[in-house]
């Protein structure tokens, strides 16, 4: 960062850290401890497609990737599309294995950062649900290297800001939470949410 940046008040961006998404699994037994949510087994990415050979074939790839285990009863990876016109990738493990889906999950980060294709990622998302049926997710901002609660109410675009602060409480130790609240952005309709 040089002079001219200081003064003017730009920092550096925060270069993303795909390992930060192995903290899921401790995460999701503080979470679960602290606030009774459990995982859904539900994961995603989100990312903006791009025309072109080498990205159709980068998201055979991962479609491949992840789809190995589809015969020893494994659910292959669905692909949609948002109203904004983003791709979400869904990828689903026993509810019980946030390891494998956090796996699953940084694969597929992975390979599109090494394909080049790392600014076109835009967020993870783990799915937990507790036992009164509310839906929670930590999100992972890939351009700012942290995580985010991501709570919405049932029936329309509110969220459960008390819930989503509380969460951000007991999370502090295990995950890098996003500090600007104005970063929290609501994922409405996510799949795997």
């Amino acid at each position: 960062m040089g002079f001219l940046d200081a003064i003017l008040g730009r920092s550096k961006p925060v270069r993303p850290d795909l390992d930060q998404l192995f903290a899921l699994p401790s995460a999701a037994i503080t979470l679960e401890a602290g606030a009774g949510f459990t995982p859904t087994g539900l994961g995603s990415v989100c990312f903006a497609s791009v025309e072109g050979g080498a990205f159709t074939q980068l998201q055979q790839d991962v479609r491949s990737l992840l789809d190995a285990d589809t015969e020893r009863g494994g659910v292959p990876v669905e692909f949609s599309q948002d109203s904004y016109g983003y791709t979400w990738l869904l990828a689903r493990q026993p509810a019980d294995d946030v390891a494998g889906l956090v796996n699953d999950l940084h694969a597929v980060n992975t390979l599109l950062q090494d394909g080049g294709f790392g600014p076109q990622l835009l967020c993870s998302l783990l799915g937990f649900q507790d036992a009164e049926g509310r839906s929670l997710a930590l999100v992972y901002l890939y351009k700012r290297g942290t995580f985010y609660p991501f709570a919405p109410l049932p029936g329309g675009d509110k969220r459960d800001n008390g819930l989503e602060l509380q969460v951000r409480g007991l999370l502090g130790d295990d995950l890098r939470i996003e500090t600007e609240l104005n970063r929290w952005f609501p994922v409405w309709g996510a799949p795997g949410l």
